[in-house]
C-alpha cells in the first residue's frame, strides 16, 4: 500500500487501549505511514495516567487514507470541540476508510458520519447510536461501505486485523496476529454482557450511567 496514510485522532482522556491496540496492528501494515494527530504537539493525557505524544497536528496532517477515532471519557468533550469535529469531518471526506473504536463512534456521529449507517460501539452505549442516525448491529466489528466501527476497547485489535485482511490479505493479517501473539484465552467469560454475571454488570452500572449522561449532554449541544 505505497503512500497509504493512517491517522489516529487523539484527545485528552481517551482510553489508551482503544488507540494503542489498533495502532500496534495497523502500524505493521506494509508500505504505510502512521500519524498520531491532535490539536497540538503537546503530550495528550489518557484516562490511565499514560500521556501520548502526537506526531502531527490538525493543521499539518496530510490527507489520510484511513482515519481512526478511539473512545474514552474524553469523547464527550471532543464532540463539542469545533476544531476536532471539523478535522474529522474534513479528513473523512477523502478517506478510503472512516473508522472508530468503542465510543469513538460518537465523535464520528458528531461529525455527521453515522447517519443511515450500520455501526457498533461499547455495549453500554449501543442504544445511543440511534440518536446519531445509525442502526446498531450486534457485532464486534461492523463494516458498512467505507465506515468500520468496533465495539469496546479490546475489540480494536480485532477491528485492525479485519482492516489489514481487507487491504493486504489474510496472510498479512495472520502474520501480524502471530507477531503480536494475539491468542486470547481469558480466565473468565465476563467480557460481554451476554455472558457476564448480573452482579458484575451491576458493579459497572453507576460508572456507565455517569458517562452516558455526559454523552447525552454533548449530543444536545
Amino acid at each position: 500500500m505505497p503512500g497509504f496514510n493512517i491517522g489516529f485522532v487523539i484527545f485528552p482522556n481517551l482510553t489508551q487501549l482503544d488507540f494503542t491496540g489498533p495502532l500496534q496492528v495497523l502500524n505493521r501494515l506494509p508500505d504505510s505511514k502512521t500519524y498520531i494527530v491532535a490539536k497540538s504537539l503537546d503530550p495528550v493525557p489518557s484516562d490511565c495516567g499514560l500521556s501520548l505524544v502526537p506526531t502531527a497536528t490538525f493543521r499539518d496532517c496530510p490527507r489520510l487514507d484511513l482515519i481512526c477515532v478511539p473512545g474514552g471519557a474524553g469523547v464527550a468533550q471532543a464532540m463539542t470541540d469545533d476544531q476536532t469535529v471539523d478535522f474529522v469531518k474534513r479528513q473523512a471526506e477523502g478517506a478510503r476508510f472512516v473508522t472508530s473504536v468503542c465510543t469513538g463512534a460518537f465523535l464520528l456521529g458528531a461529525a455527521g458520519l453515522l447517519k443511515g449507517r450500520r455501526a457498533t460501539t461499547h455495549w453500554a452505549y449501543t442504544d445511543m447510536l440511534a440518536d446519531m442516525g445509525a442502526t446498531f448491529e450486534k457485532a464486534r466489528v461492523v463494516w458498512d461501505g467505507n465506515l468500520i466501527t468496533a465495539g469496546g476497547v479490546t475489540s480494536g485489535i480485532d477491528f485492525a486485523l479485519t482492516i489489514v485482511a481487507g487491504i493486504a490479505g489474510d496472510s498479512v493479517a495472520q502474520a501480524i496476529q502471530l507477531g503480536i501473539e494475539y491468542d486470547p484465552a481469558p480466565q473468565f467469560t465476563a467480557g460481554h454482557p451476554d455472558r457476564a454475571p448480573e452482579a458484575i454488570k451491576a458493579m459497572l452500572a453507576p460508572r456507565y450511567a455517569r458517562s452516558r449522561a455526559a454523552y447525552a449532554a454533548a449530543l444536545r449541544t
